[in-house]
């Protein structure tokens, strides 16, 4: 037997959505504009449905599907390419938008990418057997990292997360290693230009820019630094 998992994801209108999709590289494979709007989109082995409401707001929606790939960087990379091609730039915040790609405690390199509807699709590779979430660790600066993250992609609360950071780099007592305040600091902005807090969001990547990094330091924070370079543009 085979079974075949298809999300069906609300939106207020049908062809932004479409547009978003095909930038990507997707292919529109059915659309009905009337009695009902509904389209079909399909890449590879993606396929989503969406369906029209007039009344439906984009800002407040909740709804998301996970997908699963072996080629987690290999589709962030295409998106962003097509993303630019289509925008001029990378959307990095607001509706569409398209997150950072990263190592999870659970288990997955993945990112997040909303488009128009508010249809958050979380696209990411299994790195680990252990798919439960690692215990937080004790090291105030790194288990301010990690909650953090969560908050910001895993409960998508872009405030609490600032709130963790910002109270964290406020301690007097101990200094956060160079990668951590890199990564504390480029991901302040990416909340704060969540939340539209421009001042925030600048004076945040103006200081993770300063940050020094051995060459060794800067492989290890690869991801982050192309955040910093898409949040900076």
């Amino acid at each position: 037997m085979r079974e075949t998992t298809i999300p069906i994801l609300p939106c207020r209108t049908i062809q932004p959505v479409l547009d978003f999709y095909t930038a990507l590289g997707f292919a529109v494979t059915f659309q009905q504009k009337s009695p009902n709007p509904y389209a079909v989109v399909e890449l590879r082995g993606i396929q989503l449905h969406f369906f029209a409401m007039k009344h439906y707001e984009p800002a407040e929606s909740y709804s998301t599907c996970y997908i699963r790939t072996d080629d987690v960087d290999g589709l962030y990379e295409a998106f962003r390419t097509g993303l630019k091609a289509a925008y001029g730039r990378i959307p990095t915040r607001g509706l569409p938008r398209i997150g950072a790609l990263k190592d999870t405690s659970y288990g997955m390199r993945q990112f997040l990418l909303t488009d128009p509807g508010g249809n958050c699709l979380r696209i990411g590779q299994q790195t680990s057997q252990d798919q439960r979430h690692r215990p937080a660790p004790t090291e105030p600066f790194a288990r301010a990292l990690h909650h953090a993250s969560l908050f910001a992609d895993s409960k998508e609360d872009p405030a609490g997360a600032a709130k963790i950071i910002d109270r964290v780099l406020r301690l007097e007592d101990g200094q956060p290693t160079p990668v951590q305040l890199l990564r504390l600091l480029v991901l302040r902005a990416d909340v704060a230009a969540r939340l539209g807090d421009e001042a925030t969001a600048r004076t945040a990547l103006t200081r993770a820019a300063a940050v020094q990094l051995t060459e060794q330091e800067r492989r290890s924070v690869s991801d982050d630094l192309r955040r910093l370079e898409e949040l900076s543009t």
